[in-house]
């Protein structure tokens, strides 16, 4: 009878394990999506051990094999700490070397058994569509959910002056409204106006089930400031004021790895339901690629995912130029139970 090998668990300050499973993941990642965007090795682990903006590290564990570096393959489990606190995200990888050992099949069943230790009744994880990871994930009997699309802005194909008439006919519609930007840290004047803008963000579409994120002014300061200055990302923030109230009306942030010059990831752009309508979106998109270009000359695309059914923001993107990259991104989840 074949024995399959212990699962272990990794832990943050275990810098060479970490490092190890950081490049099982970026080598099946490769394979599984070889046009998206690169990631560096010390990104990823930073992911691992510090988590993302708005969930805590969680916890990771690996397997052991016989490839490279000692490591067959693992996964990573985020759990929520301050809504949806019923869910657990994973991210699960084999190395392609490792593949079709049963080696996928045993790390899910212990990640499900982990969030079951945690009370979590949900645990989802994106797939992209086609893929290894898609058929296994269907296989196990997740449910199929939100479809996001990759989209791609490069940089060398379109002109200044596009952005700038795309810019000019949103301000167009845009009146009554005044722009601002900062860098990095959100200043004291605007968090409240953040605060908004996360808020405002639960209107995007998201599985069933799926509680909307509360925001406050420290979670602002903990979550995001906090990361950014913990991962080293030049993150760039630029906002429509409306005139009349004062109030932040939209909001678009793009940040820069100092590993992956050559890339701007595009995160949140929302504009708050009772000023659409006014080519916000446009018009802060627009104006941040214009910021970009002289503040990070050395990029040369910017990456950003819209889901299926967001089809004001996916017009946007398309007349600026963005095109579809690589295949869809799906949620998927399975009911935990135990």
């Amino acid at each position: 009878m074949k024995v399959m090998p212990s699962i272990e668990r990794v832990e943050p300050t275990d810098t060479a394990t970490v490092r190890t499973l950081v490049d099982v993941q970026l080598a099946a990642l490769a394979v599984d999506d070889p046009t998206g965007p690169p990631w560096s090795a010390r990104v990823f682990k930073l992911r691992m051990t510090v988590g993302l903006p708005v969930r805590d590290p969680g916890e990771m564990w690996s397997v052991p094999g016989d490839v490279p570096g000692g490591l067959a393959g693992g996964y990573w489990l985020q759990l929520p700490d301050l809504d949806n606190r019923n869910a657990a995200y994973l991210s699960l990888f084999v190395h392609p070397a490792a593949r079709r050992r049963g080696l996928g099949t045993v790390l899910l069943g212990h990640a499900v058994k982990r969030a079951a230790s945690h009370r979590r009744s949900r645990l989802a994880a994106g797939v992209i569509e086609g893929s290894a990871a898609d058929a296994f994930a269907r296989q196990a009997g997740a449910t199929v959910g939100l479809a996001e699309a990759r989209r791609v802005l490069d940089i060398s194909r379109i002109t200044a002056q596009h952005i700038a008439s795309c810019r000019e006919k949103a301000a167009t519609a845009a009146t009554g409204y005044s722009l601002v930007s900062w860098r990095d840290r959100t200043p004291e004047e605007y968090l409240q106006g953040v605060v908004a803008m996360e808020l405002a963000m639960n209107d995007a579409p998201s599985m069933p089930g799926h509680e909307p994120e509360v925001w406050d002014m420290q979670r602002i300061r903990d979550r995001k400031d906090g990361w950014v200055q913990a991962v080293g990302f030049r993150a760039y923030q630029l906002a429509a004021i409306c005139d009349a109230t004062g109030e932040m009306a939209a909001l678009s942030e793009l940040g820069v790895f100092p590993d992956t010059p050559g890339w701007g990831f595009q995160s949140n752009t929302v504009v708050a339901r009772p000023h659409r309508g006014h080519r916000l979106g446009m018009l802060v998109k627009a104006a941040m690629i214009e910021w970009l270009a002289e503040a990070e000359p050395r990029v040369q695309r910017i990456v950003t995912y819209n889901a299926a059914s967001n089809s004001p923001m996916i017009a946007i993107n398309q007349e600026l130029g963005f095109a579809v990259s690589g295949e869809p991104e799906r949620l998927v989840e399975l009911t935990v139970t135990g």
